[in-house]
């Protein structure tokens, strides 16, 4: 059942981002939270030839591992009447059709004390997928990251975005696949080309 057929008479759902999704949406939200889910690990494990990459060199971008002992930090939107079908048409083509993610849903726990969990779509890319390039060591895959450009920027850009989301909104968080990702790819590539961190304070109102 495709996530726009299960929400039909539904008057709020929430979604889950955990990688470009975090700073750019692209969609009409009520509100956001941080926050995490349990049992996943995120890793740059997904090829993408479409949005930070092309057919000859595929981007490498984030999805979700199952790991039993992890957790993934990120961005839970509410999105209310309207902006459902909106938002899930918007996704469907940006993760499903141009991306080759599934759809699942978790328990997403705000960062914020004493509110409870809630349930959340989540967009993940399995090992099944054509374009799911697998584990590689994280020299590897920075200097897969460094080469690579698509439709909307620099694989690079995806990296130092995410990972700046992380240092201003989950301080206390240890992201180790990422920020020794992030080091080793600038590292490659000590010039960023004029890459700026994102204005998380635009990119996320209401953020908790």
């Amino acid at each position: 059942m495709k996530p726009l057929d299960s929400m039909k008479g539904k008057s709020n759902l929430w979604i889950f981002g955990y990688g470009s999704l975090v700073w750019k949406p692209d969609f009409a939200f009520k509100m956001s939270k941080i926050g995490f889910i349990k049992g996943y690990k995120r890793r740059f494990w997904h090829g993408d030839t479409f949005y930070r990459g092309d057919e000859e060199k595929p981007a490498r971008v984030a999805t979700l591992v199952e790991d039993e002992e992890s957790c993934t930090w990120g961005v839970a939107y509410e999105v209310t009447d309207s902006q459902i079908e909106e938002s899930l048409q918007k996704l469907n083509m940006r993760e499903v059709v141009l991306g080759g993610y599934i759809t699942e849903t978790v328990e997403f726990i705000p960062k914020e004390k004493g509110q409870g969990a809630l349930l959340a779509l989540v967009y993940i890319a399995t090992s099944d997928n054509p374009s799911f390039l697998g584990p590689a060591s994280v020299k590897e895959i920075a200097a897969q990251i460094a080469t690579c450009r698509g439709n909307t920027g620099h694989n690079i850009e995806y990296v130092v975005r995410l990972a700046e989301f992380m240092r201003l909104y989950c301080p206390e968080v240890e992201d180790e696949h990422l920020f020794s990702l992030e080091a080793t790819v600038l590292n490659i590539f000590h010039d960023c080309g004029g890459i700026e961190p994102p204005d998380q304070k635009s990119i996320l109102p209401g953020a908790t």
